[in-house]
């Protein structure tokens, strides 16, 4: 398979129909590679935040420093607890109580320029537990994009949480 396009006999993205719609990727936890994790200690985000790939996207990340055109990112969001332990109190964990999903998948070409969630090089999607068939994000620039600001530079993605993708 082809480092620059992952789903090259198949079309641009498993996730995304002909009019730019992102579907949900099902079962991401077991086909994608974690790239490693975030934890937000308060607000409204707080809890960890697992990120996905697929293991093309990483390889071809660390050949080029960038992620593939019809890449796909996955943010899970989950609450936390914490609790004494052997390794110490106030240890931090994830529990089972999902609160969202962020997707974004790349788009090097600029296919959907008329749909308001694909810009900047990417497919940007919300997903919450109540209704994983439905993206609730409509715009991106309104819902997505003022969180990644700071990561303008690299492609609107923070990647220093992602040790998988260094080469080892």
């Amino acid at each position: 398979m082809s480092l620059s396009a992952i789903a090259a006999d198949e079309g641009f993205s498993p996730y995304v129909d002909e009019q730019g719609n992102i579907s949900f990727p099902g079962g991401f936890r077991t086909s994608m590679v974690h790239l490693g994790s975030w934890f937000v200690p308060e607000g409204g985000a707080s809890g960890f935040h697992d990120v996905y790939t697929e293991k093309e996207s990483v390889e071809a990340y660390r050949e080029t420093g960038k992620f593939p055109d019809g890449a796909t990112i996955v943010k899970e969001l989950r609450a936390s607890d914490a609790g004494t332990y052997t390794t110490g109190t106030n240890v931090s964990y994830a529990t089972d109580g999902l609160k969202q999903w962020f997707v974004m998948i790349k788009d090097e070409q600029g296919r959907f320029a008329g749909n308001p969630v694909w810009g900047d090089g990417w497919g940007w999607a919300l997903y919450k537990p109540d209704d994983r068939g439905t993206n609730v994000a409509s715009d991106y620039k309104v819902d997505c994009l003022g969180c990644h600001v700071p990561a303008k530079a690299n492609d609107w993605v923070y990647t220093e949480a992602y040790p998988t993708l260094s080469k080892d």
